[in-house]
């Protein structure tokens, strides 16, 4: 069973998930991220398949095939709900930077 976790995502956990909205295994999400990020942000093995493993216990990701040695993910609707929650968590604080980056804000 799936727990609800209040929890922040670091960019791997972030960038994991928007990766499996179409499936993919464990090296083509590390070059997927690599470009997408335009080398930003760069998963390594290790924590690839640790988050990977935690993520499918956690039911936030499944396991949709597995062949010649390549297990192919995709995030299920609880991942998809983390993620949102995660976007909406970082709008707020854009936003909130904006305000006082703007000028608008520096009075509370």
């Amino acid at each position: 069973m799936a727990k609800k976790n209040n929890r922040t995502l670091t960019q791997p956990m972030f960038y994991l998930l928007l990766s499996l909205k179409e499936k993919r295994h464990g090296y083509e999400i590390m070059q997927y991220v690599e470009k997408l990020t335009q080398g930003r942000v760069k998963i390594g093995p290790g924590t690839l398949y640790s988050l990977l493993s935690r993520f499918e216990e956690e039911e936030y990701i499944q396991m949709i095939s597995e062949e010649e040695n390549k297990k192919t993910y995709l995030i299920t609707s609880l991942g998809n709900q983390m993620l949102e929650e995660e976007i909406k968590r970082l709008e707020f604080l854009l936003e909130d930077a904006q305000k006082v980056l703007g000028g608008g804000e520096d009075e509370l």
